[in-house]
């Protein structure tokens, strides 16, 4: 039985998967001006964290949102300087995760705004760390599949990403690292039905819903 959960900082990576880094094209130019060395990250803070079941409010005047399925490694102990080997030897579990961001098309400045709305986080309850080499996310909106993918397809497996990320900085016992999300990943709007699902970690689901003028 899992006891740990997920009751620290939630880290977030970008441009962790080949997929992504094909669509949004050359970053050598303006205004990146270079590829990153090290993983991007960003922080999912704690009023954008809600439980499978929930429904997920719209900030008002949006219209639509990103979804992007993914999966979180959950700490079960203070985790800093870590190789390839032992990092996942500190995961207690993991979660499922629909990382919710407003459509955006740059990654130049923090998007705090669309990332970092109340209920941006829906997360399954912690799951026994499984084998991740050929996992697969499925997500659906309103019963129709979406998008399926692999996570063969990261550039930094999620062994890597964690020793890499401990390298500089050091997660805490119930912190969270998820692996990466998907660059423009599927919308869904006010009213739909989310299911996002992975063999042997069963299922999240959450409704959206429009949100409330002030």
């Amino acid at each position: 039985m899992i006891k740990q959960k997920v009751s620290g900082t939630v880290y977030g990576v970008i441009l962790n998967d080949h997929a992504s880094l094909q669509k949004i094209g050359s970053l050598d130019e303006a205004p990146y001006k270079g590829a990153p060395k090290a993983p991007v990250l960003y922080i999912k803070p704690a009023n954008t964290r809600v439980a499978c079941g929930s429904v997920v409010e719209l900030p008002a005047g949006a219209d639509s949102v990103e979804v992007a399925a993914t999966i979180g490694l959950v700490m079960g102990r203070a985790a800093g300087r870590l190789s390839s080997g032992n990092a996942l030897d500190a995961v207690a579990g993991i979660v499922l995760a629909g990382d919710l961001s407003l459509p955006h098309a740059s990654y130049y400045r923090p998007a705090i705004r669309e990332k970092c709305f109340d209920g941006s986080l829906p997360l399954s309850s912690v799951k026994p760390l499984s084998d991740l080499a050929g996992l697969v996310l499925t997500t659906e909106i309103d019963g129709q599949v979406v998008e399926q993918r692999s996570l063969a397809d990261l550039v930094r497996a999620p062994a890597k990403l964690l020793a890499d990320v401990s390298e500089w900085m050091t997660l805490s016992q119930g912190d969270v690292l998820l692996i990466g999300v998907r660059y423009m990943a599927p919308q869904a709007k006010a009213g739909s039905t989310i299911r996002i699902s992975a063999e042997g970690l069963g299922s999240l689901n959450f409704t959206i819903a429009e949100g409330v003028a002030a």
